[in-house]
């Protein structure tokens, strides 16, 4: 690993550099504008390893390994702490252990100064913690300032992202804000790269369905009340409506999270109302000239049979939301289907998102 140097791209780490969410991070910064990839860590049995010999044999994607990150030394994202902070001015964290480990081990990074922009869930219920979607609740970064006042952190701070299921489905009904949804009954069709899958490491969803995937039907349900809230008296205020039931389904897709959502509403919007939303909806980050932002947030397919799957998850670089089938639904009132890649959306690219926006408002800045 090299020396950090003058360079106008911020130095990027990232955490869990090795598993299927850390190799999509190292894909998608490849050449990216703002940021610069440094440093890679993982667990002790990849450290020590250069990145390429750490994911030998599972290496997850037919692109191959970036010529800039593959030679790199694998750091320990438990001992080697002080080594990543000499070498990147934030970090982006993927890592897959207990949830105890990971809280203890951002904060950690965040109590050395470093930024963390983290995947995991472990601190999406923590009290100061602002669980981030942009184009709905970028106002939450007020939360970082407050955070670092509790903790007595200077520079180092924890911004998460929300689960992968609820970008399917929230920038839809975001964009029906104005009707006031009550009521959400929504079934998500989740992608086997979502459990860090392929279809040769889950032999047992080949011409199968799971009707189950642990947890995440309580994190459908939950998070967007978070990310729906506000912050009043630092503290978050949880949104209360509107009220979601979910069904979250694993299917055998490799990249792609289908949600099938019905809904009721407040004010009852007509259909061309519905679309209209659709099609004009403007989010708080638009204009701001990130990297990562979708020429088009949200795309309205009139094919009776799209959004498909393998047909529009890369749908704006795989940042875009696909939205079909609007029809009247006879007992809430409405109901459409909702596409969103799982791990360029749902996770690296959603993180890497949420990093541009703190750039661009100021809270990452060179070390």
């Amino acid at each position: 690993m090299t020396r950090k140097t003058a360079s106008r791209k911020l130095s990027v780490g990232i955490l869990g550099a090795t598993g299927m969410v850390g190799q999509r991070f190292v894909l998608l910064l490849e050449n990216h504008p703002w940021f610069e990839v440094r440093a890679v860590a993982a667990s002790r049995n990849s450290a020590g390893k250069t990145y390429a010999e750490a994911v030998d044999g599972r290496w997850n994607y037919p692109t191959s390994i970036p010529s800039s990150v593959r030679d790199l030394i694998v750091l320990s994202v438990e001992d080697d702490v002080e080594n990543m902070k000499n070498h990147v001015d934030f970090v982006f964290s993927a890592m897959d252990m207990e949830k105890d480990a990971v809280r203890s081990l951002e904060e950690l990074y965040a109590l050395m100064g470093m930024p963390v922009v983290s995947n995991n869930s472990a601190h999406r219920w923590t009290a100061d913690v602002p669980m981030i979607l942009p184009e709905i609740n970028a106002d939450h970064l007020a939360m970082i300032p407050i955070q670092q006042k509790n903790r007595g952190w200077d520079t180092g701070f924890i911004v998460v992202k929300p689960n992968c299921s609820v970008q399917s489905f929230m920038p839809a009904l975001e964009a029906l804000k104005q009707f006031e949804p009550q009521s959400v009954i929504v079934s998500t069709l989740q992608a086997i790269s979502g459990a860090g899958k392929t279809f040769e490491t889950m032999p047992e969803i080949l011409d199968n369905v799971i009707p189950f995937i642990g947890g995440e039907e309580e994190k459908s349900e939950r998070e967007p009340m978070k990310i729906w809230g506000r912050i009043k008296n630092g503290a978050f205020v949880l949104a209360k409506t509107p009220q979601i039931s979910a069904t979250c389904i694993r299917v055998p897709v490799t990249d792609g999270h289908m949600a099938s959502i019905n809904v009721s509403f407040n004010i009852q919007p007509t259909r061309d109302e519905i679309l209209s939303a659709f099609r004009d909806f403007k989010s708080p980050i638009d204009g701001l000239g990130l990297p990562s932002t979708p020429e088009k947030f949200l795309t309205y397919f009139e094919e009776e049979n799209r959004p498909q799957t393998k047909l529009d998850r890369d749908i704006g670089n795989g940042m875009g939301i696909s939205i079909g089938r609007l029809r009247e639904d006879p007992i809430l009132g409405w109901k459409f289907v909702a596409l969103s890649h799982n791990t360029i959306r749902g996770a690296a690219g959603g993180a890497i998102l949420v990093a541009e926006l703190l750039k661009e408002k100021g809270y990452l800045q060179a070390r």
